[in-house]
Parts: structure tokens; sequence; C-alpha cells
């Protein structure tokens, strides 16, 4: 008498393709390894929903689709490729470190989008060397994975990272700015800052000040203090020095989110179609940064920042980080303030730092 995974199987050469359907994705919830070479022909089915049932149970039957998902990488047909170097990498066992490595040189950009992905899960050293050329990729999303995946390696792909910032290609310094900063070593840190000073792209350069506000290293707060004067530079500069939360930033960004000058005025400074400019969004940044680090000097130029309606709201949200301490400053406002929109913050605000009318 036939059990239900042989009787599964049976079903999915059927003429129709819903009953197809139903068995692969019966199959995977049984949990048999008898269904994965059956399963593995299903990904050449005419009918797309039996590809993607056959797809989600290979990938619930985990390391047992292993191997016969390794040989798919070498089927002559493309989607076949596609599907289980998908699998592959959301599986990510070392067992097919060796398929996934010759998969990055497939023709298909998906194969090779995918392939890179599972050699990021899979963290082999090894696999440093053949990631590299693909930050060189003509595709983006390659690009980007190579990027994560290299990131994802560690420190083994460190050297060649930071080798990378000098790369002749712009695209290859761009990818290896990004895996740095998803890296968030200590080490890449001075690299980094060379290159803010010495690279001549602008998509670069904001990219870097992007990766040091993520790495949060205190060694960049002087080099984004510089940039600051930039136009081109200066939001993210206030953003990168929020993540850091250094107090020696704390007098420049209280200038910043109080509207005076830094620098040279933006080109952009233009509004836009909704009245909105850079300079008024690097405004509401700096407050975000200063509650960000919560230095108790900052209280007033928040308090000032909630009279211009272009911080308001950021400076209320920036106040309450500052817990009770807050509570002096703005409870006069309650009486003085005309604006009701600005005492409805300051409302707000006191009650998110457990003030209560009465208490004092």
């Amino acid at each position: 008498m036939a059990d239900t995974v042989t009787e599964q199987i049976a079903a999915l050469s059927d003429e129709d393709w819903a009953i197809r359907e139903e068995a692969a994705t019966l199959l995977g919830g049984l949990n048999d390894a008898r269904a994965v070479l059956p399963l593995t022909k299903m990904l050449r089915d005419t009918d797309r929903a039996v590809r993607e049932a056959a797809i989600g149970s290979l990938s619930s039957l985990g390391s047992a689709s292993v191997p016969a998902l390794a040989a798919c990488l070498a089927d002559p047909a493309l989607q076949v490729q596609e599907a289980a170097s998908a699998i592959l990498a959301s599986i990510a066992d070392a067992r097919v470190f060796r398929p996934l490595v010759e998969a990055l040189g497939s023709r298909d950009w998906i194969v090779r989008m995918h392939a890179a992905k599972g050699l990021g899960r899979i963290g082999d050293p090894e696999a440093v060397n053949v990631l590299m050329p693909l930050l060189q990729d003509k595709v983006k999303a390659v690009r980007e994975e190579a990027s994560s995946a290299l990131a994802a390696i560690g420190a083994a792909a460190m050297l060649g990272l930071i080798q990378a910032l000098e790369h002749d290609e712009w695209l290859v310094r761009l990818h290896a700015v990004e895996a740095l900063g998803k890296l968030k070593s200590p080490d890449s840190v001075d690299p980094l800052l060379r290159a803010l000073f010495n690279e001549r792209d602008s998509a670069i350069r904001e990219d870097v000040v992007r990766a040091s506000g993520a790495i949060r290293d205190a060694r960049a707060v002087d080099y984004l203090v510089t940039v600051m004067k930039e136009p081109g530079l200066r939001l993210l500069a206030v953003e990168a020095l929020g993540h850091i939360g250094d107090p020696r930033a704390v007098p420049l960004l209280r200038r910043v989110v109080e509207g005076v000058p830094l620098g040279e005025p933006r080109d952009t400074a233009t509004p836009c179609a909704d009245g909105w400019t850079d300079e008024m969004a690097t405004m509401g940044m700096a407050a975000r940064a200063l509650g960000t680090i919560a230095d108790a000097v900052a209280i007033p130029s928040l308090v000032v920042a909630l009279r211009n309606t272009i911080t308001r709201s950021e400076a209320a949200a920036a106040l309450t980080k500052f817990g009770p301490a807050v509570i002096p400053s703005l409870l006069p406002m309650l009486t003085k303030e005309q604006d009701e929109n600005i005492r409805y913050h300051v409302r707000e605000t006191l009650t998110a730092v457990g003030w209560r009318p009465g208490r004092v």
C-alpha cells in the first residue's frame, strides 16, 4: 500500500496543474528526503504556480535538498539555475560553497546575485577573492549583494576592501565603501577618512560620510565637522554626527538647528515644489542629532527650535530624550507662548517626560 509521500510524488505527474501544485506544496510539509529529486524536476514545470510550490517545498526540506540543488546550478535551463541558486542562498549550506563559487560566473545576473548572497551567508573567507571582482559587475543588484557578502565575511575581507578604495573603477570604490560601512570595523576608519578628502566622486564621498556614521567612531568627528562646510555633504554629516554621538559636535549642531549659516550657501537652497529645501532638512536633522547625543547644553537651542515651524516636530521629539531635565525650560512656554501649535508641542513633550498639571 502506497504511503502519503509516494502518492504525492505520483501526483506531480498529473495533467492538472492544480493537482501538481497541491502535491508539490504538501511534499514540503512531509519532511521526507524522497521528495527532493521529484521536486527539483518540477522546477522545469510549465506552470509558474507549480514551480513556486516546488521552490517553497525544497526550501522547507533544507539541507536534504542541497546535493540535488547544487547539481541544478549547472542545468541548461536558466530558470532552473535561478530557482536553485535562490534556494541555496537561503539554506547557505557549506557543502555548496564550490558550486556557488562557480555560479558567480553565470551569464544570468540573477544566478550571480543569489550565489553572492549565499556565499555571504556561508561566510567562508575563501570567497573574498572571487567576490571582489563582482564589485564591478554590470548589474547593480549583483554589486550590492557582493558588497553585503564581503561585509558579512568580515575581517578576512577588510584588506581587500581597503585596497579597493584606490581602484581605478569608481564603482568598485563605491561598493567597497558601502561594504566597509556595513562591516563597521574601527580598522577602516582611517582609510575611509583619507578617501573622504582624496576622492573626487561626490557619490563616493557621500557614502564615506554615511559609512562613518554607521561605524560610530569618534575619530571621524573633526573630519565630519570640516565637511559640514560643503553644502552637498552637510545633511549627511549632521546625520553621521548624530549616530556617533560625540558631545564635541554639539556646539556646531546647535548653530545648525538655530539656523546660523555655515560656510557657503547651498546651490539647492531654492524651494522644491512643496516649499522644502535641503537646508530645512538639515536643521531638522540637527535637532534629531542633538536629541541622540542628549547633552543638556543643547536644551536652550532645541527650545528655540520649537518656535520654528521647520524644526518644531523634530525639536519636540529630541527634547523628550532629555527626560525631566527639560521641564524647567518648557513650563514657562505654556503661559507665555501665544501660538497654540507651539503650546501643543510643549504639552506633548512635557507629558512624554513625566510632567503632569499641578506637579512642579
